[in-house]
């Protein structure tokens, strides 16, 4: 079917606005270094380098943290090229996507399932450049300090201003669009090298220009919980990326070629992702030699320099890179997940609004308190994600064969391909309920936090296999 032919058809369905039409030869703007950039924005965070180094404290040394997260950056990595071509090829958003395995109504379960996560995220990255941006205020005027001695709700009167000035940058970066988040991308992603370089030259100075990647931040492990730790520090490693992988093709869409997919996610993921991965340990080992624990917040490591223009420049450096990784993982996603409930009346700026007011009610600075968060709430990231993922890759290669009907992506028609049973698929909702609720036990189980790390793959197998079993008859019918 011709452009021609698609747009009237697209256009006259009640599931469809601007912001969910498929992409045209004119909207090709992701290309290979955008990708890059997208993936750069991904790992650069304080979140992404309070995780790699909070690894640490699962008992694992130096170098075999940075092994086990890079096995976990080849799996996320193969995943993304799955996901990212087929998004490439179909043009379509993740929501829509997702309508050709659970129904055009169906959809919504995963992408609402996907909104939460991103919500949750969304708060709690708003939250930890707020962080950066406190300590650059405090240096530049001490006085501030006065705004720090009451709370209201958990934060400062200083910590309300620096986050709601952040949240409302986010806000209005997106409601310019996919172009403006693109460009927020190319410039996030790359700048904040700048940052960790320096500090990572500095607090290496200060460890004499040695570390020992020997050294770990807990108790030797025996042989059998070295292996549970490792494989745990892998799956948490995906179960990280989990919702921006399963929502990747909200970016592949716009990209010109399978080639441009396939070379961005290279650079991306295996050679940067492994890049920030290695220089986190290595400045978290250099500040466990200096200051006898590791710091797991860089924001807390740039307050130790002296240089008031270091620390300025250090701390404007991670809040810049906190906000483009919000803006491009957890905001874009929700956007077009809310906008898919109801098309016609939730535009992808209507969906940013409601998803930057959610953020805040979730009080996101409460959830990062919490010491056994990063590991609980991953996991169950995982728990939600990995079926949703499993199901998507077995439906479009092992059941569709990599053949989708766009226009009927759209159709509400009884006698449209994913129409199902009005609107639902049975067969992805009950695979999804299955694994899921499997998932979910396993990422709650008490006092075990190895066994939690495999929410991700076991949603991932459990989903997958459940969607390929319950449409035996499906896949002899598809052409």
């Amino acid at each position: 079917m011709t452009e021609t032919e698609l747009k009237p058809v697209v256009e006259r369905s009640a599931l469809v606005n601007a912001d969910l039409t498929p992409t045209t030869s004119e909207t090709d703007a992701w290309r290979t270094w955008d990708l890059f950039c997208l993936w750069m924005t991904s790992a650069h965070s304080i979140g992404s380098y309070g995780f790699a180094v909070g690894m640490l404290a699962l008992g694992l040394s130096g170098w075999q943290t940075m092994l086990a997260l890079f096995v976990g950056v080849l799996v996320l990595w193969g995943g993304s090229n799955l996901i990212g071509v087929a998004g490439q090829r179909v043009g379509v958003p993740f929501p829509v996507f997702a309508r050709g395995a659970f129904g055009i109504f169906g959809a919504n379960i995963p992408a609402l399932l996907r909104a939460l996560v991103a919500v949750f995220w969304y708060g709690i990255q708003t939250y930890l450049a707020s962080t950066a941006v406190i300590v650059l205020l405090l240096r530049v005027a001490p006085g501030l300090k006065a705004l720090t001695q009451h709370s209201f709700i958990g934060l400062s009167e200083l910590g309300w201003i620096a986050f709601l000035v952040l949240w409302a940058a986010q806000l209005l970066i997106i409601t310019y669009g996919m172009e403006v988040v693109r460009r927020v991308s190319d410039f996030a992603g790359p700048v904040v090298w700048i940052g960790m370089l320096a500090l990572a030259i500095w607090i290496l100075g200060k460890a004499g220009w040695s570390i020992d990647f020997g050294s770990r931040a807990g108790a030797a492990l025996s042989g059998g919980k070295t292996v549970a730790a490792f494989v745990g520090v892998v799956f948490l490693m995906v179960a990280f990326m989990a919702g921006p992988l399963v929502n990747y093709a909200d970016f592949a869409r716009f990209s010109p070629s399978r080639k441009a997919i396939v070379r961005g996610n290279a650079w991306g993921i295996p050679f940067n992702e492994t890049a920030f991965v290695v220089i986190s340990i290595v400045i978290s080992l250099a500040t466990l030699k200096v200051y006898g624990k590791v710091l797991s917040d860089p924001v807390e490591l740039v307050a130790h320099l002296h240089s008031d223009t270091i620390v300025v420049i250090a701390a404007a450096l991670f809040a810049i890179a906190t906000v483009g990784i919000n803006v491009v993982l957890n905001f874009v996603s929700p956007s077009y997940d809310i906008s898919n409930t109801a098309p016609k009346y939730i535009s992808f700026r209507t969906g940013g609004i409601i998803t930057a007011v959610l953020s805040i009610l979730v009080l996101p600075w409460k959830l990062w308190e919490n010491q056994n968060f990063i590991v609980y709430f991953l996991g169950g990231v995982g728990a939600l994600m990995g079926p949703v993922f499993g199901i998507l890759i077995v439906d479009y290669y092992l059941i569709r064969r990599q053949r989708t009907v766009v226009t009927d992506l759209y159709s509400e028609a009884p006698q449209g391909t994913y129409h199902y049973t009005r609107g639902f698929n049975p067969r992805a909702l009950t695979a999804l309920a299955i694994s899921g609720t499997v998932g979910v036990l396993v990422a709650l189980i008490p006092h075990s936090q190895y066994v939690t790390a495999l929410s991700w793959p076991v949603g991932v197998v459990l989903g997958g296999g459940l969607m390929y079993a319950l449409s035996a008859g499906r896949r002899s019918a598809t052409v």
